[in-house]
């Protein structure tokens, strides 16, 4: 029997299943049923304001989707903390959802935690891997597990938290679906230079981005005649003619897989590691 100190310990871990958030992140669609929709409804609702939406801590609650000592409990341990609560604590009691909604949100979390089923994926992942370091030069400015660009984001995790409709959308229209600050930034000299790439460093003072060519660049702002912040995408937007449906699938499923496969490792994996390293 596990003693009073240690039950506290991890119920504390899950304080704060409160407040109503929009559900930024998603796991990829398997086929999911009208409990795998409620549970992800339901905790986005209760849990993700406080959590975060991937169950990985928020800014007043601790992770929950890979702290060990969560992952360990039963489903029936979870159910009862989310149900009483943790009296003294943020953590209150979600009685009122009822046995169902409360063993939804607790199935939820366990796709979050990487206990979920198989991703039916679009099409085949092996060929998107092959277009996302060859002919359609994705790896030129992104990185996935360690390999490729350093312009753009890192999509080693990107598809853990997005659908394939979203990883969809943001290939084929870049322009309409990134946010400003995933996008470039012109600056122009006094002198008349040009410099176009990602953002640094914005402050009252200066700005410095990083080019294409990996170098970075620092201007006083009142060397600059002109800055234009999140002016246009450095993704190609002509994926919709460069590829066909088959391989815009394909690039999805990869994206998904190796999201989902990184997902699951990552942060555990690396916490591991560092205890084994002591």
């Amino acid at each position: 029997m596990r003693s009073w100190w240690h039950t506290i310990s991890v119920q504390c871990l899950l304080l704060g299943l409160v407040s109503i958030t929009n559900l930024s992140a998603q796991q990829p669609a398997s086929t999911a049923t009208p409990a795998d929709v409620q549970g992800s409804m339901l905790f986005a609702s209760n849990c993700g304001g406080c959590h975060g939406s991937d169950g990985r801590g928020g800014e007043h609650a601790p992770d929950i989707a890979t702290a060990p000592d969560v992952q360990r409990l039963a489903d029936s341990d979870l159910i009862a903390i989310a149900k009483n609560g943790v009296s003294g604590t943020g953590m209150p009691a979600f009685d009122w959802l009822g046995q169902e909604k409360l063993t939804a949100i607790v199935q939820y979390l366990r796709t979050l935690q990487g206990r979920q089923i198989e991703i039916k994926l679009p099409g085949s992942a092996k060929s998107g891997e092959a277009l996302f370091f060859g002919g359609a030069r994705c790896s030129e400015c992104h990185m996935v597990s360690g390999k490729g660009g350093f312009i753009g984001s890192d999509l080693s995790l990107y598809g853990g938290d997005e659908s394939a409709s979203q990883i969809r959308s943001m290939i084929l229209d870049p322009e309409r679906n990134l946010p400003p600050q995933k996008k470039a930034t012109t600056v122009v000299t006094r002198t008349g230079q040009k410099f176009t790439g990602m953002l640094k460093v914005d402050d009252n003072f200066s700005v410095s981005i990083q080019t294409m060519d990996g170098d970075f660049h620092f201007f006083q702002k009142s060397q600059l005649t002109h800055i234009d912040l999140g002016s246009h995408s450095l993704m190609p937007v002509n994926y919709g003619s460069m590829l066909n449906d088959e391989q815009i699938n394909d690039l999805v499923s990869y994206l998904l897989h190796v999201g989902s496969e990184n997902s699951k490792r990552s942060p555990t994996q690396s916490s591991k590691s560092d205890d084994d390293d002591e």
